[in-house]
């Protein structure tokens, strides 16, 4: 392999919230969305040569930058955006909470299915909107939506659908079908589409990811698709996202609520954002095998090693969504980090009945959590 994968980055006593959390612990962190990889050496080396230029005022995208995200959307997606659809962000949560402010008026209704990330649950309600959501099933070892359910939860006011694809946290990469029924869904109950995708370059299986809006051309005028470099080239920390919205009136909508609120993206966001688009296509292939490998080993290590724990299937991501339902455990996050491992709790995603762990690690560490949580089972 060309890049280093295997050795754990030191982020003790750094400015990392995923290792700060328990600075001082004998507790491995595997639990929010950040990877323990050091990211693409051609982003460290644009983010190295903005440095060299010494001054850091205000910044807005170059015309170099902007075409790199039209050519990586083009080569990666066939999709061909225009320069004027994409508004500037510096992360996705504040998209969600833009949106959510955007589409129609307090008191609406905002749907989304569940278990979903946090930030679907709370920027509804932050906007004082209503938040209805409808679970998801498994069904034959596949998540799906349930749309029965989905129908008869949505109410009247409803003028809002999230969707987040691939689906953080259950994993599941919505094929085309699907996204059919989520347009049609949209469209039956006049509402907007706002689907996150940030998380679609990180593929596990053989499946093809298709972009909502480009399900159909109906759809493609009421999407708002988010999309950001951060996860799979682990630059979170740099706030750089885009949302892309090919509607006039919708983009200036969501401009408006954006405007003298929003903070604008940094001059090292956009340079590591736009060599990551660029050049970082051989460090990403190479970060799928990996997370591949490691997906492998703990569903392996979870049948075999870990009783009373169900994994749900991983297409995509680096998070896994483990059942920890049969182990009866009033406190499942406190009774792993006892053992020492840090997940993310269930309850924040909508189902207490589960775990979220993060296997973006170097596979010696993602072995040593897998100890320890057996270790841990072993005291009951």
């Amino acid at each position: 392999m060309k890049f280093d994968f295997e050795t754990p980055p030191d982020r003790h006593f750094t400015d990392s919230q995923k290792w700060q959390k328990y600075q001082g612990k004998d507790i491995l962190p595997m639990w929010v969305a950040d990877m323990d990889f050091r990211c693409p050496p051609p982003v460290l080396a644009a983010l190295h040569q903005r440095v060299d230029e010494d001054v850091f005022g205000y910044a807005r995208p170059t015309q170099s930058t902007t075409d790199a995200v039209l050519d990586y959307f083009q080569n990666q997606y066939n999709w061909k955006i225009e320069k004027e659809w994409i508004l500037w962000l510096p992360g996705l949560g504040v998209g969600l909470n833009a949106v959510s402010r955007t589409i129609g008026n307090p008191g609406d209704g905002v749907i989304t299915p569940t278990p979903i990330y946090p930030p679907f649950l709370l920027a509804p309600q932050w906007a004082d909107r209503e938040l209805i959501t409808s679970d998801l099933v498994l069904e034959e070892n596949s998540w799906e939506i349930d749309w029965d359910a989905m129908e008869k939860a949505i109410k009247p006011n409803t003028k809002l659908f999230l969707l987040c694809n691939p689906h953080n946290p259950v994993a599941k990469v919505w094929r085309r079908h699907d996204l059919e029924k989520v347009a049609d869904f949209c469209l039956k109950h006049d509402l907007v589409l706002c689907s996150d995708e940030v998380h679609c370059d990180l593929i596990l299986d053989d499946i093809e990811f298709t972009p909502t809006a480009l399900i159909s051309e109906e759809i493609h005028d009421r999407t708002i698709t988010f999309h950001a470099p951060s996860k799979t080239f682990n630059i979170a920390g740099l706030a750089c996202a885009l949302a892309i919205i090919p509607d006039s009136k919708l983009r200036f909508s969501f401009a408006r609520t954006c405007r003298g609120i929003v903070s604008e993206v940094s001059n090292l966001g956009y340079a590591a954002c736009a060599a990551a688009y660029r050049h970082g296509e051989p460090w990403r292939q190479e970060l799928l095998q990996i997370l591949r490998l490691n997906r492998d080993l703990l569903l392996q290590f979870v049948k075999d090693e870990l009783p009373g724990i169900k994994a749900t299937p991983i297409e995509a991501t680096y998070l896994a969504w483990l059942k920890t339902e049969e182990l009866h455990l009033d406190d499942p996050i406190a009774f792993f980090e006892k053992g020492g491992v840090g997940l993310s709790d269930g309850r924040f995603f909508g189902d207490a009945r589960y775990v979220r762990l993060n296997f973006g690690c170097p596979q010696v560490t993602l072995v040593e959590g897998l100890r320890r949580m057996k270790k841990s089972l072993n005291t009951l």
